[in-house]
């Protein structure tokens, strides 16, 4: 399906790549439905209970990635026609690191019961911390592992027809389209950090861990092409990924009370806290920087200057 998504996308036109993009998250969000039916009849509703809010989680918190890969994209400046080959070889990449962490947490959950609760505390210190942040803490010049790659392996500024690799004065360099992937690639693995813990939190099955994220993470190339143009107006969205990861947080620290919440309690606080901030998002306009407030009283102020000398 990836590689069909990757054949038939058009990246030449920005009217028909929305449409397509959006297409191609109904498809992805169609066949999530469906497996999680299959689930439910295979398996009963506890279990596909716990894949949609598994599912739910893991796709929020790909909304959220979202916001990072516009920064990164803009940092780089990486041209449209690009970016949908570099989020196509993110993805792959994601999947596969996601299915290392998923089996590192199910081995430490299964032998060591205790690391539940170490999820638990950390869940909620990522709640505090994405509540507060957002994406205009992302500084990809930071990045520790793209300054080792660009000191050992030499790269140029130059792109070359969406190639990772280009010959310059007979060398073979990087070019910045491999940079932003391999700078997309470890800001996920970051990412994987909060969302693998916060699914443990719903349920312990490994099975239902993988496939609420492989799920999630296959539609992540189209949602970013279907909001990229709309990040602005879900700037709200960050508080309730905070608010679901300390409500899982909670759910995992209480469990040594033996404690329980129910899965439908849980599918209802995730649905809730997603509806509430995206429907405040859209009623309440996002503020504006400190700099763009001066950029309006400074055009406001020369339109009165204007005003005033045409009077005289």
């Amino acid at each position: 399906m990836l590689l069909v998504d990757l054949k038939f996308f058009d990246a030449e036109n920005e009217e028909t790549r929305t449409k397509q993009a959006a297409i191609w998250v109904g498809v992805w969000v169609t066949l999530a439905v469906i497996f999680g039916g299959i689930m439910f009849l295979w398996h009963g509703t506890q279990v596909a209970a716990e894949y949609f809010a598994g599912y739910l989680i893991e796709y929020s918190l790909s909304v959220d990635n979202m916001f990072v890969f516009v920064v990164i994209f803009s940092f780089f400046q990486v041209p449209q026609e690009y970016r949908h080959e570099v989020l196509f070889y993110g993805i792959l990449g994601a999947l596969i690191s996601r299915g290392i962490f998923i089996a590192l947490g199910a081995s430490l959950v299964n032998n060591f019961e205790w690391i539940i609760y170490i999820f638990g505390a950390f869940l909620i210190y990522s709640a505090v911390k994405i509540a507060r942040g957002g994406a205009e803490d992302i500084h990809p010049d930071d990045n520790p592992v793209l300054n080792w790659f660009k000191k050992h392996f030499p790269t140029t500024t130059k792109y070359d027809n969406g190639n990772f690799f280009t010959v310059e004065n007979g060398k073979r360099v990087a070019t910045p389209l491999l940079v932003t992937l391999i700078s997309i690639e470890t800001t996920d693995i970051l990412f994987a950090v909060d969302s693998i813990p916060a699914i443990f939190g719903i349920t312990k099955d490994p099975f239902i861990v993988l496939t609420s994220n492989v799920f999630a993470i296959l539609g992540l190339r189209s949602l970013y092409f279907v909001l990229a143009g709309a990040m602005e107006r879900l700037h709200l969205l960050r508080y309730g990924l905070g608010a679901i990861l300390g409500f899982v947080g909670v759910k995992m620290l209480i469990e040594y009370f033996h404690i329980e919440i129910p899965i439908w309690l849980s599918l209802l606080v995730i649905l809730g806290a997603l509806a509430v901030t995206a429907v405040l998002s859209l009623k309440i306009p996002p503020k504006k920087k400190p700099e763009e407030n001066r950029s309006v009283e400074e055009d406001q102020g020369a339109a009165k200057q204007q005003s005033a000398d045409r009077t005289k």
